[in-house]
C-alpha cells in the first residue's frame, strides 16, 4: 500500500507564488550584465596576473563559470560585488563536460585557451533550449587564425601547430554577426602574432565591454561597436580592475514590470544607448519616459498594441521578446511579434494562454489580441526570459500565479523577487 503525503509533507518544486494586481512604486536597481560578466571572466585565461571585475551579479551562471575556470587552474574568489581571478596557475586545456554542459558561455574559453596554451578541448555548449546555437563561426574564425580544429563526439578540439604554439593574425568574415564568435575571436586575436580583422562583427554593448577590458589589460583593439574590429596581437596581457556594464536586459524587464502593472517606477543605472529599440517601443505603446542621466522613470496607464521584430543590436533584443509579449497580452488592440533570432523562442505562448492571453502563432510569428485582464494560474518557465515573462504576467494577473522554472530565472536575474517586492510586489519563493 502506497502512503499519500499530506500537503504539508509534499516536496514542492521550487516556485514563485505571486499575488497579482498590486501597483509598484519606487526605484529598482539594475545589477551588472550577466552576458558581459561571463565573457569578461573568460578573459582571465589570457593573463598570469590578477583580474578584478566589479559589479558582477550573484547568479548561478556566474558560479558555474567560476567553477569552470577553477577546473582549469584559475583561482577565483568573491569580494562583495567584485570577483578576483588569477590565471597564473592555468594548467588544464579541457574543462570537464559536466560543468560545461549546462552553460553555453563556457565555450568562450576556447579562444583564450588557444591563445595562451596553444591547445583546447571544449565540449559543445548547453544552456537554455531555445534553438540551435551553432559554433561554426567560432570554428571558422579560429581556423583563419591558424588553429587546427576538429569536432568529434560532441567535443571541439583545437591546436596551434608549429613551434611557439602562437596563433597568427588573419582576416575573418563572419557569415552572421554572432556575439559569441566575435568575442571568442577578439580574445584569441589579442595574443596572436600580427593583425586580425573581424568583418561583419557583432555590434552589441557586451562586445564593446569586452574591448574595454582587453584595452585595460594592454591589448590593442579598435572598432568595437562597428562592423569591423581590428586587433593587433601583443606578447602578453597584464591584469586589470574593471567594472561590468549594467544589465540592459534586466533593466528592460524592470521597465516592463512597471508598464504591465500600469505603475510609475525609476530604474537605474540604465545606459539608454543600450536599450534604444526597447525604449522606443515602450513609448509607442503609450508609456511616458523621463530620462535623467542613467535614471529612467517610466509611467504607464493605457497600453496600445504595437508590432515588433527581434533583430541583432541595435534592433529589438530577442531576450526581451517574451517579457514584452506579456505586456502586449494586456494591450488594447492586436499586436504582431516576429522572432527572427531563435526558432524555438515562442514556447511561452502556451503558458500565457493558460492565464487568459489571446495569442495565436504561425511559424515564428505571434499574433496577440489584448485582453482586459489576465488571471492567475500555475505556469512553467521554459527558459530564462520566458520565466521572467511569466513573473511579469503574474504581477498583472487577477489572483494567484505560481511560476516554476526557477532554475532558469536564477541564471539571469539576481534576487528578482526581492527587488520587485521592495517596490510593492507580493512574491513568495516556495522551495
Amino acid at each position: 500500500m502506497t502512503a499519500t503525503l499530506a500537503p504539508s509533507q509534499q516536496i514542492l518544486t521550487p516556485q514563485l507564488e505571486i499575488a497579482g494586481g498590486r501597483p509598484l512604486s519606487g526605484e529598482l536597481r539594475v545589477s551588472g550584465a550577466k552576458n558581459s560578466a561571463l565573457v569578461l571572466m573568460a578573459a582571465s585565461l589570457l593573463t598570469e596576473d590578477q583580474l578584478r571585475l566589479r559589479n558582477v551579479p550573484p547568479l548561478t551562471d556566474i558560479e558555474g563559470m567560476a567553477e569552470i575556470l577553477i577546473s582549469l587552474g584559475v583561482s577565483a574568489k568573491r569580494d562583495g560585488e567584485a570577483l578576483e581571478m588569477n590565471g597564473s596557475g592555468l594548467s588544464q586545456s579541457a574543462p570537464p563536460y559536466e560543468l560545461v554542459n549546462s552553460l553555453r558561455a563556457s565555450f568562450f574559453c576556447i579562444g583564450p585557451l588557444l591563445a595562451r596554451l596553444g591547445i583546447a578541448r571544449v565540449p559543445l555548449p548547453g544552456g537554455c533550449q531555445i534553438g540551435t546555437r551553432p559554433v561554426v563561426e567560432h570554428v571558422k574564425g579560429l581556423k583563419a587564425l591558424g588553429a587546427q580544429v576538429t569536432i568529434e563526439h560532441g567535443v571541439v578540439s583545437a591546436v596551434v601547430p608549429g613551434r611557439g604554439h602562437r596563433l597568427k593574425g588573419g582576416r575573418i568574415h563572419l557569415d552572421c554577426p554572432s556575439v559569441g564568435a566575435t568575442e571568442t575571436l577578439m580574445m584569441a586575436a589579442a595574443l596572436a602574432e600580427g593583425e586580425t580583422v573581424i568583418e561583419n562583427a557583432a555590434l552589441e554593448p557586451e562586445v564593446i565591454d569586452l574591448a574595454g577590458l582587453l584595452l585595460a589589460m594592454g591589448a590593442k583593439v579598435r572598432g568595437a561597436g562597428t562592423p569591423t574590429i581590428t586587433i593587433v596581437g601583443v606578447d602578453r596581457l597584464h591584469g586589470a580592475d574593471y567594472a561590468v556594464i549594467p544589465d540592459r536586459i534586466e533593466a528592460g524587464t524592470f521597465l516592463l514590470a512597471a508598464a504591465i502593472t500600469r505603475s510609475c517606477l525609476t530604474v537605474a543605472p540604465v545606459i539608454t544607448d543600450h536599450l534604444g529599440a526597447v525604449l522606443t517601443k515602450l513609448e509607442e505603446v503609450g508609456c511616458h519616459l523621463d530620462i535623467q542621466g542613467t535614471n529612467v522613470t517610466i509611467s504607464a496607464q493605457e497600453i496600445q498594441a504595437v508590432d515588433l521584430r527581434t533583430q541583432p543590436f541595435p534592433g529589438f533584443p530577442t531576450d526581451l521578446q517574451a517579457p514584452f509579449m506579456s505586456l502586449l497580452a494586456t494591450a488594447q488592440g492586436t499586436s504582431v511579434i516576429t522572432e527572427n533570432i531563435f526558432e524555438n523562442r515562442l514556447q511561452h505562448v502556451g503558458e500565457l494562454q493558460r492565464m487568459g492571453a489571446a495569442i495565436r502563432t504561425q511559424g515564428n510569428t505571434a499574433f496577440i489580441e489584448g485582453v482586459s485582464r489576465l488571471s492567475g494560474a500555475p505556469v512553467q518557465g521554459s527558459d530564462l526570459r520566458a520565466s521572467a515573462a511569466m513573473v511579469l504576467a503574474g504581477l498583472a494577473a487577477e489572483g494567484i500565479t505560481t511560476v516554476q522554472g526557477l532554475e532558469y530565472l536564477d541564471r539571469g536575474y539576481a534576487d528578482f523577487e526581492g527587488k520587485l517586492n521592495a517596490v510593492g510586489a507580493s512574491i513568495r519563493r516556495l522551495s
